[in-house]
């Protein structure tokens, strides 16, 4: 599908979970004895304007990031809030452009992105990174072409945007070929919680398939709001166990947070 855009979700709860554990994993491995190879397969533009027509359109960074800012914050958070604060919202750094701030000059970046307007927004943000390669391409076949560089730790992170039931089909062919591809490679995917329970199959087979980070919440719903969504999650292959358990943590956190500002 090309007709999504996360500019109109950017800063939202589930950019809250998905941003604060990533920045967790990107902050350690970064500290790591090896270069890194970082891998996008669903990279949209990189950062956005939460002042801007598409993210107001909605709103939804105001119960997302907006909240956190404005209020008490779990703790655990403070590093990716400061980041966040400093480049303020007309800047908000989605996760190509939070990767770039965690990862040292010696590390590699490969996004890929197929939606033509957010490619060339893309490119436009990011690409004058010399770390940086940005592809027009299906990001689960190109990805799967990639290589590690000698000692290069790859860390890889599939977020799709699940417009489509077909979307979570996807991935769920996809990982365990990632799995296989990269023996030692860090992988996360993110997982909305739909209403309805559609990806509970798919999330049970994640974790068959040997995730170690699995980091949910829930938020509650009012009667009259019309999303699919009841959740987000973060689940991840190969992280080390003190940042899985540190996300897991997160999530708790941010949950109660969200229970209680109903």
């Amino acid at each position: 599908m090309l007709s999504y855009q996360h500019g109109f979700h950017a800063g939202n709860r589930a950019d809250v979970l998905k941003h604060a554990v990533l920045d967790l994993v990107l902050r350690n491995v970064a500290r790591g004895p090896r270069p890194v190879l970082y891998v996008e397969t669903h990279s949209g533009r990189g950062r956005y304007d939460l002042t801007g027509t598409q993210a107001r359109k909605g709103g939804e960074a105001d119960t997302g990031i907006h909240a956190l800012l404005n209020g008490a914050a779990p703790s655990g958070l403070e590093d990716w809030l400061k980041l966040v604060r400093e480049r303020t919202e007309k800047d908000y750094p989605g996760s190509p452009a939070l990767a770039l701030a965690r990862l040292p000059a010696s590390a590699r970046a490969i996004l890929f992105e197929r939606h033509p307007a957010e490619f060339k927004a893309l490119t436009d943000n990011l690409g004058a990174d010399p770390r940086v390669l940005i592809r027009a391409a299906d990001g689960y076949a190109g990805a799967l072409k990639l290589a590690p560089r000698g000692h290069e730790q790859i860390l890889v992170l599939s977020d799709p945007s699940y417009e489509t039931r077909r979307d979570i089909e996807a991935l769920a062919l996809w990982t365990p070929k990632a799995l296989k591809r990269w023996p030692t490679g860090m992988i996360l995917l993110w997982l909305p919680l739909f209403r309805d329970g559609r990806e509970a199959e798919f999330g049970e087979l994640l974790a068959e398939m040997g995730a170690n980070l699995i980091a949910g919440a829930r938020w509650p719903v009012k009667p009259a709001d019309t999303s699919s969504l009841e959740g987000t999650a973060m689940v991840g292959f190969r992280i080390p166990e003190a940042d899985a358990r540190a996300g897991e943590v997160m999530a708790r956190d941010l949950e109660a947070l969200w229970s209680h500002t109903a």
